[in-house]
């Protein structure tokens, strides 16, 4: 059976009945365009055979004919927006069949038992999810009808649409087993069916090119003529999409229908299996990047071995949930990852396309931009972000200059703990400290002390200022796991998912205590920084994680009593009057 033939037969009916609903608003998009022009065709061929003669023939043809032209510039452009305009394409990082003859051969295996094309080529994408994407960019042209004849069928087979790409969630091939991912994959791969039927690829082809020159046309960088000109353009395209729209949205939801239907007759059982452990996988993959991979992002420093850490932390989380339960027999099977040849640089490749796509990093490595392997991390991460935040404080206390808290202890010389607490301990009858002329959040002023206040204030405004000092450096040339930008498009946009809204000043203030207090600690009691998998980095006090620190921070932020984390410091052997070591 021919790809042609496999998706005629594979095309949902619904689908297929949308697919031409979105198709007849092309075609009368189109109608409407050469009206005018036809109108002008008859006005003029009557006037030179002399039947539409006369002043008010004659006015016609002024009025129209010039409008029919107008009208045809307008379309042209439209159509060459449409044309040109790159739709959307997913950063992925592309997998070759040589790197990974067993994935190719799995996936195949799987489309021939569904009856489907197989995907043209597989990719990965650092996030929990999987879907088919069109990867071509063709000329927006009407397929030739459907006809019963055998030229007929041989001419659709040679203008059949190339199968998509299949794209896979990363963290599945690390945590899921080969058997699990297939099944998983089922209903995925069963879309090529539809994605092959000319009727439904046509539509597809449409819509996406609407989209692609509505985006277009939206860029503000441009001159006042091309502005003008492609707001007009812009205009068109909505107008078109917004009356596609219902149609595409209930054909794709009856290709997905299909889809799944057809994927029923593959390990529909062991499919139930797989759903648990994708939301397992997502769980663990959203604790690993905002807990573990975001501090590192933020000091030019990126996990190479996301995808292991994933398994390292979703282990963890089976010790802590009961989520996990039974996962020990899991791990007894063959891993998906085997399916690769060499997992470890597919994986260094989807954690550098995993930094820029939820930080925005730049696409190769740099001075300032460098990997890092997860046994250094909890000394190049853990305890270099601890004294670069403690350094920071420690900047802002000297350029605040302000008095302790309580007037009859001398303020202690040089970076220490104890200088920190004072500064933050509420007084009674204590004048406010000067607020720096930045707009405060009502959070941060609300509850202890004003000093702590105007260190939250401070700090917010010192980190926005890196922030933006780091965001001006150039980002460095594109990688290879992401398309090159076209004269219409521009993919280096990123991040294009931030993974954390921005901090309050309170947060910011218990965090740089909290580093603080590590820093005395790892300098007075010989404490040493660690790598919690769901948690990020955390202090080993006597080879004991410090779980109970946090509480005794936010109760000295948020209410100016440091009695609690003084007791907690003394508990633990830390002299806070200590001088400690920054960066």
């Amino acid at each position: 059976m021919s790809m042609s033939g496999a998706g005629r037969d594979q095309g949902a009916p619904g689908a297929r009945a949308r697919a031409l609903a979105v198709l007849r608003v092309r075609s009368r998009a189109l109608a409407v365009a050469l009206l005018p022009a036809a109108a002008a065709v008859i006005l003029l061929v009557g006037g030179s055979t002399g039947h539409l003669t006369g002043p008010g023939w004659d006015l016609a043809r002024r009025i129209v004919t010039p409008l029919a032209v107008l009208v045809l510039l307008v379309a042209a452009g439209v159509a060459l927006v449409v044309a040109c305009a790159r739709p959307a394409v997913t950063p992925t990082v592309p997998i070759a069949e040589e790197t990974a003859p067993d994935l190719y051969r799995m996936v195949r295996d799987l489309a021939d038992r569904l009856g489907v094309p197989a995907p043209s080529a597989i990719a990965l994408t650092p996030d929990c999810d999987s879907w088919l994407e069109d990867r071509t960019h063709p000329a927006h042209a009407p397929p030739p009808r459907e006809e019963h004849d055998d030229a007929a069928h041989a001419g659709r087979s040679r203008r059949a649409p190339a199968a998509p790409v299949l794209v896979i969630g990363s963290p599945f091939l690390w945590w899921m087993r080969v058997a699990e991912l297939r099944a998983l994959l089922a209903p995925v791969v069963a879309g090529t069916g539809p994605s092959a039927h000319p009727d439904i690829a046509a539509a597809r082809r449409f819509v996406r090119g609407l989209d692609a020159a509505v985006a277009v046309t939206s860029v503000p960088d441009r001159g006042p003529v091309s502005r003008a000109v492609l707001a007009g353009v812009g205009w068109v395209a909505r107008l078109l999409l917004h009356g596609s729209r219902v149609h595409a949205a209930e054909m794709e939801r009856g290709v997905a229908a299909a889809a799944a239907e057809r994927a029923k007759a593959v390990d529909y059982g062991l499919r139930i299996v797989a759903q648990e452990q994708v939301g397992l996988a997502y769980a663990g993959w959203d604790r690993l990047l905002t807990r573990v991979a975001l501090p590192a992002w933020r000091m030019g420093r990126w996990p190479a071995r996301l995808n292991a850490g994933v398994v390292a932390a979703l282990t963890e989380l089976s010790r802590r949930d009961r989520l996990a339960e039974g996962f020990a027999s899991r791990l007894g099977e063959r891993p998906a990852c085997d399916l690769l040849e060499e997992p470890g640089a597919v994986d260094e490749a989807t954690s550098l396309l995993a930094a820029r796509l939820f930080h925005g990093g730049p696409a190769e490595t740099g001075p300032d931009w460098s990997p890092v392997h997860w046994g250094d991390y909890p000394e190049e991460v853990a305890g270099r972000k601890w004294r670069t935040d403690a350094a920071r404080l420690h900047r802002i206390l000297d350029a605040l200059r302000v008095p302790p808290a309580d007037e009859e202890t001398p303020a202690p010389d040089g970076p220490t703990l104890a200088r920190v607490l004072n500064r933050l301990t509420v007084a009674p009858g204590l004048p406010p400290a000067p607020v720096p002329a930045v707009a405060p959040d009502e959070d941060d002023l609300a509850g202890g002390s004003a000093h702590g206040a105007a260190l939250a204030v401070c700090l917010t405004a010192e980190l926005a200022r890196e922030e933006a000092a780091a965001a001006a450096v150039p980002a460095g040339p594109q990688g290879a796991a992401a398309p090159d930008p076209g004269p219409l498009r521009d993919d280096r946009a990123l991040p294009l998912f931030p993974l954390q809204p921005p901090r309050t000043g309170r947060e910011l203030l218990a965090d740089h205590i909290t580093a603080m207090v590590c820093c005395a600690a790892m300098d007075t009691v010989g404490a040493v920084p660690a790598l919690d998998w769901l948690d990020g980095p955390t202090l080993l006090v006597g080879g004991a994680r410090a779980t109970d620190l946090p509480p005794q921070v936010l109760t000295l932020v948020e209410d100016g009593d440091p009695s609690g984390l003084r007791s907690w410091l003394t508990r633990q052997g830390i002299r806070p009057e200590k001088p400690v070591r920054l960066v």
